[in-house]
């Protein structure tokens, strides 16, 4: 079956518990701990700790209702804002945020950074810094030019973009369009993070199968390289566990920052 006739993340939604128990989860059979945990943790944490990226702005862009993402951003940035594609994902991450009864748990997170870092001490405000940190979610449409329209946002530092483009884009012009749009909410010099999957089609949540573009690293450094940024840091995992929940060949974070205007 084509990959195109596969329910897609931000037109037909997704069950976002479901998302989060399958690959993000700290249950045993969860066997995607170490790429979609632990690879973009530890990459986020080399980029931040080499001191450029940071300011005031940060900007995730991010399937699912993802925090792991967001324990190393609250360091070297005052605010977050979160940009969603649907509601039981804004919903989702809300009930965590307000720490209210049922939300996901994260813990497992906590320690992951704390073991990263060496702060096993610390483990406690890990959750209470990303809380303070996360100063708004936002629903976006990218059928919109400015896709948090009618909200305009200040030019963003940061941001950091987790598989929206594999999951909404239908091929390689939807990819260039919707990374265009990422890019505008960038300040000049700005950076971005971008973690995808390399030759995938689909992913499983629940009964749901849901559509992956099917792209390569030759046409993930094109696309960057053609809207004006410049690549910094490229690290490519290669897929080790055995799931027939998704077929990714490998893992992939990018770090690059846009150029200024002359």
């Amino acid at each position: 079956m084509d990959s195109s006739n596969y329910k897609l993340y931000h037109v037909h939604g997704c069950d976002s518990r479901g998302f989060l128990e399958s690959y993000c989860s700290d249950k045993p059979d969860m066997v995607f701990r170490d790429d979609t945990l632990i690879f973009p943790i530890e990459n986020l944490r080399k980029s931040f700790q080499l001191g450029h990226i940071r300011g005031d702005i940060l900007i995730d862009f991010s399937v699912g209702s993802f925090i792991h993402l967001l324990y190393s951003a609250c360091e070297f940035f005052k605010h977050i804002i979160v940009l969603k594609l649907n509601d039981r994902c804004i919903l989702e991450l809300k009930r965590w945020v307000d720490t209210r009864t049922g939300a996901f748990y994260w813990g497992h997170i906590a320690q992951l950074h704390a073991e990263i870092e060496g702060k096993s001490d610390e483990l406690e405000d890990k959750e209470g810094n990303v809380r303070s940190a996360l100063q708004h979610v936002i629903k976006c449409n990218l059928e919109k030019e400015n896709i948090t329209e009618p909200i305009d946002l200040p030019p963003a530092d940061c941001i950091i973009s987790a598989w929206v483009l594999d999951a909404t884009s239908k091929d390689h012009n939807d990819f260039i369009r919707t990374l265009r749009k990422i890019s505008k909410l960038l300040k000049p010099g700005g950076h971005l993070i971008l973690i995808g999957c390399l030759e995938a089609t689909y992913y499983i949540i629940g009964k749901d199968k849901l559509h992956l573009f099917k792209y390569d690293e030759k046409f993930a450094r094109k696309a960057l390289v053609g809207e004006g940024f410049v690549i910094d840091c490229w690290e490519v995992k290669k897929r080790t566990n055995i799931s027939d929940l998704t077929d990714y060949k490998a893992l992939i974070f990018i770090a690059a920052h846009k150029e200024k205007l002359v």
